[in-house]
């Protein structure tokens, strides 16, 4: 998945995942999306600061069976 589609995605209320499923994708209250680790709660920003490249792999992002 790209940057558009993961936002996209996430606006639409699917559960988005990054290599696990350990890993779900969130918007904050700031309009940041944020790659979150559940179960400790720790955070990243999905891209770099220059909101071009995604922190991980394109073909490491997909959705689950389930919505968020």
């Amino acid at each position: 998945m790209n940057i558009a589609e993961i936002k996209t995605a996430v606006d639409a209320g699917k559960s988005v995942h990054w290599s696990n499923e350990g890993y779900v994708i969130r918007k904050d209250t700031l309009g940041q999306y944020l790659i979150v680790f559940e179960h400790n709660g720790s955070a990243i920003g999905l891209t770099d600061r220059s909101g071009g490249r995604l922190n991980g792999q394109e073909e490491e992002f997909f959705l689950s069976d389930h919505d968020a």
